[in-house]
């Protein structure tokens, strides 16, 4: 868009960026080209300083606002730097003088429009990437997953620390994502870190960074992730396994916004949230000493639990099909449906694995098949074995009983096994022995 009050030098100025490929829109004031701005899809805007109705330096910045992908290059008779200097704060692309600059004019068009075209694309992939870890794409129909989204979305635009509790493979980390594109920092990095994968020694330069020379190997300076995560979410995944002396120094960051690198002297800042995920009980091992409290006690402001596959026995039907309708998609397939009897297996399945194991199983299940119907054949060994609803419950037999007693207990202690052994009185041994011969 061409705006200038000047009819005939706007007019000549528009023909000649047609004749160059450009489509051009006209507006001769401030207040009818903010009119069009409104209504059409405009990427570059070339615009006089002097309008009858506004001034261009400070038309410049009510356009960044309300467009910020907007490109906009100002015009004026007379060059003035203090103006030219103002134009560029504001957000202009760039300011010249009319007449002298008129062959820059075109490369700097098509410079403006690059850089306008570009940050659409950013913008259409940040909005893809939102959709994709929305809170919109957890399926279930459990309400005990229902009420965990209910809590996330609540504590979302709160700037405060989560803790995801639940086993492993349950989807902690879905839901880190969700909370974090849910949150005011969405614009910002999401940086995740699995605590049980590193050895102290790395996962303190993982986190914290190093100094070049601070060891073997530190050839040259790095960022920690607790930088990297600056204005963004830290996402600390089996959190349960941070050695100890770690979890002092994690628990100063979060008091002070303050951390040091390894080799270095001086403390460095960084602005992050922290959601924090385990499959223990950390309440327990910090009683045992195995946890510090005082961390615990910080993470613990927001407890978000994630109940097992096995309890949300309704969601395996729709997470299964979501599933194969991935998976058919990425190796070309029309997505097969499943077999009553697969459908079955499924259900009666015990899931140690949960979501995790749900998706691999699924994965596999679709590379195997050559029809356009999931059956048994293309399902683990183990999964097959799972013993029917019609053979694993009967209301007379103690078998079941016992089984439907130990379940409920292992889901009340969240999977805690030795917390299970000592609600139902018996040895370890003896619940991991049943646990087996269960199948749970």
């Amino acid at each position: 868009m061409v705006i200038d009050d000047e009819e005939k030098l706007r007019g000549l100025l528009s023909r000649i960026l047609r004749s160059e490929g450009f489509e051009v829109t006209e507006a001769g004031d401030g207040k009818s080209g903010l009119k069009k701005l409104a209504l059409e899809n405009i990427d570059v805007v070339l615009c006089d300083v002097k309008l009858p109705d506004a001034n261009g330096v400070q038309l410049v910045q009510q356009i960044k606002t309300t467009y910020p992908q907007v490109e906009i290059i100002l015009l004026t008779a007379y060059g003035n730097i203090a103006d030219g200097v103002q134009a560029i704060k504001n957000g202009a692309f760039d300011y010249i003088t009319k007449g002298d600059d008129n062959d820059k004019i075109v490369p700097l068009l098509h410079r403006a429009l690059e850089k306008a075209q570009l940050q659409k694309r950013v913008q259409e992939l940040e909005k893809r990437v939102g959709e994709k870890y929305s809170f919109k794409t957890i399926s279930s129909k459990s309400k005990a997953i229902q009420d965990a989204i209910e809590l996330a979305q609540k504590v979302a635009p709160v700037d405060t620390s989560v803790l995801l509790t639940g086993e492993t493979g349950t989807g902690k980390e879905v839901f880190a994502q969700a909370i974090h594109q849910a949150s005011s920092r969405c614009g910002k990095s999401f940086v995740a870190l699995n605590c049980s994968t590193f050895s102290k020694e790395m996962m303190e330069s993982e986190l914290f960074g190093h100094k070049q020379g601070s060891f073997t190997g530190a050839t040259k300076d790095q960022k920690g992730l607790i930088e990297e995560a600056n204005g963004g979410t830290l996402f600390l995944d089996e959190i349960g396994e941070m050695p100890l002396e770690l979890q002092a120094k994690l628990l100063r960051v979060l008091e002070t916004s303050e951390f040091i690198k390894v080799g270095d002297t001086k403390a460095s800042k960084s602005n992050f949230r922290l959601i924090a995920a385990t499959n223990r009980d950390l309440k327990k091992e910090s009683e045992e000493h195995r946890f510090r409290s005082d961390l615990y006690f910080r993470l613990n402001i927001f407890e978000i639990y994630l109940p097992a596959l096995r309890e949300r026995v309704k969601d395996i039907r729709v997470l299964a099909e979501l599933f194969i309708q991935q998976f058919a998609d990425k190796t070309n397939k029309q997505p097969p449906h499943m077999s009553e009897a697969f459908l079955e297996r499924l259900q009666a399945y015990h899931w140690p694995g949960n979501i995790r194991e749900l998706k691999n199983i699924i994965e596999r299940a679709v590379i195997l098949s050559s029809g356009s119907e999931l059956t048994t054949d293309q399902l683990p060994a183990d999964v097959n074995a799972a013993p029917s609803k019609q053979q694993s419950l009967s209301a007379f037999d103690l078998a079941s009983v016992e089984k439907l007693h130990i379940q409920r207990v292992l889901n009340h202690t969240r999977n805690n096994k030795a917390e299970a052994a000592r609600l139902l009185n018996i040895g370890t041994a003896t619940l991991y022995r049943k646990i087996d011969e269960y199948g749970l």
